[in-house]
């Protein structure tokens, strides 16, 4: 597995899949949400409101993930997740770890061979870039069995996560990308 952490614009990533970093509602919202909706156009919406009046009339929970098609966007689809609102008390790391592991598996599942991530609850979530970089390392070094599944010693990735040939890690900003380049700088 290839890790890149870059500083872009998600909407424009030729990956497999990308992740939201939705909201519990899954009808758009602002930030990374917004613009992920905005670039893949109208059908999006009509996705996610397939799934709230079918599987999902509760909404998505924190920590889960569920795929659509990407539409307008150059991936193929998008794995919506929703991190922790630490605003609202939801402050288990663990939770957040689970984003991540969650869309990788997720991933996997749909056969996508390559992701881009944003910084999961990193902004309007409470939740800072160093600890959204901390969740995905710890995603992608457990892999999908969690905390119990994790060994020591060297660890080669591709035997947690098989079908997945890269993922990259897109930040918004520098020091976003500056964080995620430190916390992952033993995996990349």
């Amino acid at each position: 597995m290839r890790i890149e952490v870059i500083t872009d614009d998600i909407t424009r990533r030729h990956v497999d899949a990308i992740a939201n970093a939705a909201n519990s509602t899954l009808l758009g919202g602002g930030g990374v949400d917004g613009a992920i909706h905005r670039a893949a156009g109208p059908q999006l919406l009509v996705a996610c409101r397939h799934l709230r009046a079918t599987v999902l009339p509760e909404g998505l929970p924190p920590g889960q993930a569920v795929a659509t098609p990407a539409f307008d966007l150059p991936a193929q689809w998008v794995i919506h997740t929703v991190g922790p609102n630490r605003h609202a008390g939801q402050d288990d790391p663990e939770v957040l770890r689970s984003c991540y592991s969650e869309s990788l598996q997720l991933a996997q599942r749909i056969g996508a061979r390559s992701v881009a991530f944003p910084a999961i609850g990193a902004g309007v979530y409470g939740w800072s870039p160093e600890e959204s970089a901390s969740a995905a390392r710890r995603a992608l070094l457990e892999g999908p069995s969690g905390p119990a599944g994790a060994s020591c010693g060297q660890l080669d990735l591709t035997d947690r996560w098989p079908d997945i040939e890269l993922v990259e890690f897109v930040a918004f900003n520098e020091d976003v990308r500056a964080s995620f380049t430190r916390e992952l700088a033993g995996i990349t």
